[in-house]
């Protein structure tokens, strides 16, 4: 199966005390499938996944669940660096229904490429959902290889990699090395029309939350050989693509969502708020890409 080709990396809502809100969860998955996301990861990075509890992932997925209603797969990341507590939340998660798994690349441990692969196959073979590996050097402090990318593209439910290395040349060689059904998707928004033109399938995006149609009418150009409006899209699109990664996310993606009356609340330590600056300087680069479109 395939989860869609723009995929959204979905923020957590929290109140104004830093809970998880279960209460603004509905409107935010209507408004991503509303404009134009076909499939929710949940508990990624930019769901902060680092500061959510085993029970409010639990009960994260359930409301996504509920909330997308069928409409959209919804993915839950469940990797850690602790394999068998991954293996336990991925095991729960697939009794709760979610449609597909995301496990992150094992941080801190720094593991070789052995013990990565052991680790992604010990979770992956606990549960019949298709997975989706998710490589993030920058954040987990070890790449997972093109080699060990395409040897657990042989395990039967291990259906996809989230490539955020921002290394095209390692994308092309995973996407060149494995095999014909096995999907990549790029984990940057500014390497969405360049992961298409190297033969990759699309994006799991964090831009998507405020720029969905945009990237979604991108994706579809590229689709139907619409190649310099696709190309034209995307160098209107990119300024914004990189203002929302000048200051740790999801701080700037929830404070544009804010803004826009689509209430997420703030970030846990330790992330912070934007400064007033950073703040006006997003809204700038915010408002020119959107009169752009008009």
């Amino acid at each position: 199966m395939t989860f869609g080709r723009m995929l959204t990396a979905m923020v957590t809502p929290f109140d104004q005390e830093g809970h998880l809100d279960v209460t603004k969860i509905k409107g935010l998955v209507d408004h991503l499938i509303n404009t134009g996301t076909e499939g929710l990861v949940v508990a990624g990075t930019t769901g902060e996944s680092p500061t959510l509890s085993h029970e409010e992932k639990i009960e994260l997925f359930k409301r996504v669940i509920d909330a997308a209603e069928g409409r959209v797969p919804v993915i839950a990341g469940t990797g850690s660096n602790n394999t068998n507590a991954s293996i336990n939340l991925t095991k729960e998660a697939e009794t709760l229904g979610v449609d597909g798994i995301m496990l992150v690349a094992p941080y801190y441990s720094k593991p070789n490429q052995e013990g990565l692969y052991r680790h992604f196959e010990a979770i992956a073979t606990s549960v019949h959902l298709p997975v989706m590996i998710y490589n993030i050097p920058g954040r987990s402090a070890v790449n997972i290889s093109t080699d060990t990318i395409v040897r657990l593209a042989q395990i039967d439910n291990i259906t996809c990699v989230k490539e955020a290395s921002g290394d095209l040349d390692q994308m092309a060689q995973i996407i060149e090395k494995a095999p014909d059904d096995f999907i990549l998707y790029t984990g940057d928004d500014g390497l969405t029309l360049p992961t298409l033109a190297i033969g990759g399938y699309g994006v799991v995006s964090v831009a998507s939350h405020v720029i969905g149609r945009e990237l979604s009418g991108l994706i579809q150009a590229f689709q139907e050989g619409r190649l310099s409006e696709a190309a034209a899209e995307h160098r209107r699109l990119l300024p914004l693509m990189r203002q929302l990664f000048v200051e740790p996310s999801p701080v700037p993606i929830k404070t544009l969502l804010n803004g826009l009356d689509i209430k997420v609340g703030g970030v846990r330590l330790p992330l912070v708020p934007l400064t007033d600056e950073a703040r006006v300087d997003l809204q700038r680069v915010y408002d020119k890409v959107v009169e752009g479109a008009n």
